[in-house]
C-alpha cells in the first residue's frame, strides 16, 4: 500500500462524526424545543445510512485490515439474527440487526486507516466535544430545562435528549484521552485545557458515580503503562495520588455526599434499584434457545425497566454465545495491549478498554451499536500494527549515452 493510500481523508473524520449521531439514541431529557422521537429516529439511522455510504465511496475497494475486534463483532451478528427471527421481540428485533449489520460494516470499511496513530483519537475528542458543547449550550439557554427535578438536579440535554448518564460517559472520555494526549505530548496545554476544564464542569454536573470512577481508574491504568518511559507521566501520577490521598482525608464528607447523590445507604448499595432488575431477570424461565441465543435484539429492558448491565443485557438478548463474544472482545484488546511495548497508543487503548469494563456492570450497550463500541473501535485502531511500507519499484537503470559519431562501425 503506497503512502497515499495510507493518508487519512478528512471525509474519515465526517464518517466518525455520522457514527457518533447514530449512538446518541432517541430517548432522555424533555428538551427546549420538543423533538419527535419519529424526527430523532429519522435522524440518528439517517445518519448511519449517510457514515456507510461515504465510507463506501472512500473504499471502494474494499480494502480492510485485519481486525479480531470487527471479526468478534461480526460474529455477535449470528445469535442477534437467530434470536431475532422468531419475532419474539417484535419486528423492531431485526431492524436493530440491520442497524448493527451496517454499524459494523462501516467500522470494517474505516479499518482501512488503522495504523496504531491516534487520528481517531483527535476525531472521537473533537466530536464528542461537539456534543458537550450543545448540552452547555442548553444549559446556558435554559438552565431549568438543563438541571430538572425529575433528574435530581442533574445536568441532562436540554437541545438534544441525553440522559445525565451520556452526558458522564462522553466527558469521562474525552477527559480521559486529552490528558494522555498532553502527558506524551501529543497536544499543547492550551487545546487540552480548552477540552478538560469544560467537560470536567459537565461532569460534576451530571453527577454520574460510573463515569467518575471509570475515568479515575481508567487514568490510573494507563498513567502507569507509561510511567517507566515517561518522566511527565510519572511526575503526574506522583502528584495525582498525593492530591487524590488529601483531598480524601479533606473532603471525605463532601464526597460521600455527591455520590450518595441524597440516597440512602440501602437504595446506594442496591445500585438504585438495578439489583432487583438483575435479580428478576435471572430468575426468569428460559428455554434452551432463549440461554443459548437470547431472545433478540431489543431496547435493553426486562419487564419495562432498565437492565443497566451489558452482561445481562446481553444474556437476556444474544444468550450465552453473545455474551461468550463480548468476553472474547474484552481478552483479545487487553491482552495485545499487555503485549505492546509502552506508548501513548498503548495508554490510550488501556484507558478506553479499562473505562468500558468498569462501565459495562451499570450500563447497557456491548451487544449492539453504541457509544462503547465505538470507544472499543478506537482502542482497536490504536492497537493495529502500521501496514509495512511497500517496498521500491525496480527501476531500470539509464542508458549510456552513446555520440552519433560512434553509433556505426562502418570503416573508411
Amino acid at each position: 500500500m503506497d503512502a497515499d493510500a495510507n493518508r487519512t481523508p478528512k471525509l474519515v473524520g465526517t464518517v466518525w462524526g455520522l457514527l457518533i449521531l447514530n449512538t446518541l439514541g432517541s430517548t432522555g431529557a424533555e428538551t427546549i424545543v420538543p423533538l419527535p422521537r419519529s424526527l430523532i429516529q429519522m435522524v440518528t439511522m439517517g445518519a448511519l445510512a449517510v457514515a456507510f455510504t461515504l465510507a463506501l465511496a472512500l473504499n471502494l475497494r474494499l480494502r480492510v485490515r485485519p481486525s479480531a475486534y470487527l471479526l468478534l463483532l461480526t460474529l455477535l451478528l449470528a445469535p442477534s439474527v437467530i434470536s431475532s427471527a422468531d419475532l419474539q421481540s417484535g419486528f423492531g428485533a431485526l431492524f436493530r440487526c440491520a442497524r448493527m449489520a451496517l454499524f459494523v460494516g462501516t467500522l470494517w470499511l474505516l479499518s482501512r486507516w488503522w495504523d496504531g496513530g491516534t487520528t481517531f483519537v483527535r476525531q472521537h475528542i473533537r466530536w464528542y466535544f461537539v456534543v458537550l458543547c450543545s448540552v452547555a449550550a442548553g444549559a446556558l439557554v435554559s438552565p431549568g430545562a438543563a438541571l430538572p427535578d425529575l433528574y435530581g438536579g442533574r445536568l441532562v440535554g436540554a437541545l438534544w435528549p441525553l440522559t445525565p448518564p451520556q452526558i458522564g460517559q462522553y466527558a469521562a472520555v474525552i477527559i480521559g484521552l486529552s490528558v494522555l494526549l498532553l502527558l506524551s505530548g501529543r497536544t499543547d496545554r492550551r487545546s487540552a485545557a480548552l477540552v478538560i476544564v469544560p467537560s470536567l464542569v459537565l461532569l460534576l454536573l451530571t453527577h454520574t458515580r460510573t463515569a467518575t470512577l471509570g475515568l479515575l481508574v481508567g487514568l490510573a491504568l494507563a498513567i502507569s503503562s507509561l510511567t517507566l518511559t515517561s518522566a511527565a507521566a510519572r511526575r503526574f501520577f506522583s502528584w495525582a495520588v498525593l492530591t487524590a490521598a488529601v483531598a480524601a482525608v479533606v473532603f471525605a464528607s463532601a464526597l460521600q455526599a455527591w455520590f450518595l447523590r441524597g440516597q440512602s445507604e440501602e437504595n446506594f448499595s442496591n445500585l438504585t434499584g438495578r439489583a432487583k432488575v438483575w435479580d428478576a431477570l435471572l430468575a426468569a424461565p428460559r428455554t434452551t434457545g432463549e440461554k443459548v441465543f437470547g431472545i433478540g435484539l431489543g431496547d435493553k429492558s426486562f419487564d419495562g425497566l432498565p437492565i443497566d448491565n451489558s452482561w445481562l443485557a446481553v444474556y437476556h438478548e444474544q444468550g450465552l454465545i453473545g455474551v461468550a463474544l463480548v468476553a472474547a472482545v474484552f481478552v483479545v484488546l487487553g491482552g495485545v495491549a499487555l503485549l505492546r511495548p509502552p506508548s501513548p497508543a498503548r495508554a490510550c487503548a488501556i484507558f478506553l478498554i479499562s473505562y468500558c469494563a468498569l462501565a459495562s456492570y451499570t450500563e447497557a450497550g456491548l451487544g449492539d451499536a453504541s457509544p462503547y463500541l465505538l470507544h472499543l473501535a478506537v482502542a482497536a485502531s490504536l492497537l493495529t500494527a502500521p501496514a509495512p511500507a511497500a517496498p521500491p519499484t525496480a527501476t531500470e537503470p539509464p542508458r549510456r549515452r552513446v555520440p552519433r559519431w560512434a553509433r556505426t562501425s562502418e570503416v573508411s
